[in-house]
């Protein structure tokens, strides 16, 4: 049977305690699970790859996720779910929150909450506990095991406190945990990432406890079930290291005593060697001798071999020149011990060969067939995994690149007047759509631009490609303000778009990407307008907007009010004329210019711009220079979710001298 495909929901909010004082912003990521006998599994999957991608993140309660948290949080989850399943077999809501409380003593907790749609009956005197509702159970305090069942005398043994909460037809069985590292160091900024990265690996992919092995488990329902668990944690993983990190926690100790793993370098030449990118062994003491045995000698496999097992003898050849130094400590007859087996598996994807996995046995002299066959299976599945890993990185490689070579290499600095420039494009490995442009032109004038283009990919590469210019070109030409977006607007509407997206489709087919129809009207939100600097000092500036949000002025006093009116996006509506306005920014004043990367920004159901959130944070960089109120806004936007923003983040500061 098919594993529980899980959607997974984050989202962050402020809060309360249970005692109802004010604690710091809390993550939150929630499931529904069908009412049978896969759901604990699933579960348990859930909260694994919940407690990664918070450590993936950064989260600053996420230093303190022990293995013991997390092993902990697991199996509640499990016994909670298989409660809800046993004695209700309705629909399982499942909540996981991370709880900081700040004080002088600051705090976090892990709080799950299992809910099903079908309430047995209250808990016979039962009082009012920890948790606010209409009835619950005080830690410690047991309902009967013959309804419950005993999971819950382990919930109690686990957790700090729970409880049952009953609302109408529905029954909420929640436990907290404490994070008890929650005051540990951070990590030193080098490698900080990868770190955090491999980190989260490990908990998706936990080490199986150090047991007896029994080969006998992987039947026809064991070896099934493990490849649908490994193909799981390692869908979706876009760093070829960290998919490495996961393979070997999947296979050491479950199916060998030690491996190792190497990838070959991306466009490199048959002669360069692997990288040996991870070594696992089941004893933490003996994966650095392995390490230094493997690099004395890389593995190399002949070029004629294929997916399958390949025998590797040992003991494991030392490096001859080390063999005759008497100053060399003797190598290990072998990486895995004093006898054993070894075999080594080609990792391949698409026919490409994409590196080299090694496991090895102590003490037999033979691997299982049936373990070699799951293996070789699971190296198949490893396979696909570093393949979109690399894909994902080209990818991401020619965006950046595609990337600048939009983008102006430098800005125009106008006189009597300071710009601050952001722009951070979205980490999706996808080139993004915004663009910025800030040039002279002639009659003292000088220009500047903020644009969008809708979507992504190389369809909007190629219309922000040929827009810049033709704005520069419009510009040049005399055109006023709404004159130069009334002859952009045709531009992007007449036949000269059906070459931008020919061109497009050629880009993505070289990519593999799939596109839309290329017959797809591509729109246009622009901010555009024009600087002349003023004999008494400031400047006089005339600005449109069609379709951006609109430009914010914000006055030395500190009130802030939009500078243009909204008008419709560009490349929609072919008989539009758009108009300007006009007014003078007089020294001290501050003209903010952003794109929907900021205003849109989501915290949950949130955005950053509700309730003119924009304007508020602007309102407190009175007096500040342009470098400043860009910075401070930056961190604004980053700060209003716990997430990394997921569009485009530009905008654009000018401030009167």
């Amino acid at each position: 049977m098919a594993p529980i495909p899980l959607q997974r929901d984050t989202v962050q909010r402020p809060g309360t305690t249970r005692a109802g004082h004010a604690h710091g912003p809390r993550l939150a990521s929630r499931t529904s699970l069908p009412g049978i006998p896969l759901a604990p599994s699933a579960a348990r999957r859930f909260v694994r790859a919940a407690l990664a991608e918070w450590t993936g993140l950064g989260v600053p309660a996420a230093v303190g996720f022990s293995d013991r948290l997390a092993d902990d949080a697991v199996t509640v989850t499990n016994e909670l779910v298989t409660n809800a399943v046993v004695h209700a077999g309705t629909t399982v809501d499942l909540v996981l929150r991370l709880e900081e409380e700040g004080g002088d003593e600051p705090s976090a907790a892990l709080v799950l909450e299992v809910t099903d749609h079908h309430p047995a009956r209250p808990v016979s005197g039962d009082e009012p506990g920890a948790d606010p509702g209409p009835a619950g159970v005080r830690p410690g305090e047991l309902p009967d095991p013959a309804e419950y069942g005993r999971g819950l005398q382990l919930v109690a043994t686990l957790a700090d406190s729970w409880g049952i909460t009953y609302r109408t037809g529905l029954k909420t069985v929640w436990a907290r945990l404490p994070v008890d590292d929650w005051n540990a160091p951070p990590a030193p900024p080098d490698g900080e990432a990868l770190r955090r990265g491999l980190r989260a690996a490990e908990i998706l992919a936990p080490a199986a406890r150090r047991t007896e092995r029994d080969d006998a488990v992987w039947d026809s329902r064991g070896a099934p079930a493990f490849l649908a668990e490994a193909s799981d944690l390692l869908a979706g993983q876009l760093d070829e290291d960290l998919v490495a990190a996961i393979a070997g926690q999947l296979l050491v100790p479950r199916l060998a005593d030690w491996c190792a793993i190497w990838l070959e370098t991306e466009g490199a030449g048959p002669a360069a060697e692997p990288r040996l990118a991870r070594v696992w062994h089941s004893e933490e003491t003996g994966t650095e001798p392995l390490r230094a045995a493997l690099e004395r000698e890389p593995l190399r496999l002949p070029a004629g071999v294929g997916p399958g097992p390949v025998s590797v003898p040992v003991p494991w050849p030392a490096h001859p020149a080390e063999e005759d130094r008497e100053d060399t400590p003797a190598p290990p007859p072998h990486p895995g011990g004093r006898d054993g087996a070894a075999l080594a598996f080609r990792i391949t994807a698409a026919g490409r060969a994409l590196g080299t996995v090694l496991v090895g046995r102590e003490g037999v002299a033979q691997v299982p067939e049936a373990v070699a066959s799951l293996i070789e299976d699971f190296v198949r599945r490893l396979g696909l995994a570093v393949g979109a890993a690399r894909a994902y990185t080209r990818q991401a490689t020619i965006s950046r690149i595609l990337q600048r070579g939009l983008l102006p290499s430098k800005v125009a600095e106008i006189p009597g007047v300071t710009s601050a420039l952001v722009y951070e494009p979205s980490d999706d490995g996808v080139v993004g759509g915004d663009f910025y442009d800030i040039f002279p032109c002639p009659g003292d004038r000088w220009c500047f631009v903020l644009g969008d283009v809708q979507g992504s990919g190389p369809e909007a590469a190629v219309v922000t490609g040929l827009a810049r210019p033709w704005l520069r070109l419009l510009s040049r030409e005399g055109f006023g303000v709404g004159e130069v977006l009334d002859r952009l607007n045709r531009l992007l509407l007449d036949d000269a778009m059906e070459a931008a997206e020919a061109a497009a489709l050629m880009v993505a087919a070289a990519g593999g990407q799939q596109l839309h129809d290329g017959t797809q009207s591509r729109f246009l939100s622009l901010l555009y307008g024009e600087v002349v600097p003023l004999p008494d000092g400031g400047v006089r500036c005339t600005v449109a907007s069609a379709g951006h949000p609109l430009p914010l002025l914000l006055r030395p006093d500190g009130s802030v009010r939009p500078a243009a009116d909204p008008q419709v996006l560009l490349g929609v509506v072919e008989d539009v004329a758009y108009e300007s306005q006009i007014f003078d920014l007089a020294p001290g004043d501050t003209l903010l210019c952003v794109t929907d990367g900021v205003t849109e920004r989501r915290s949950g159901p949130l955005m950053f711009d509700d309730g003119d959130g924009l304007a508020r944070v602007l309102a407190g960089c009175a007096g500040l220079p342009a470098e400043a109120t860009a910075e401070r806004i930056r961190r604004a936007v980053h700060e209003f979710a716990e997430q990394p923003p997921d569009d485009d983040v530009a905008l654009l500061v000018l401030h009167a001298d």
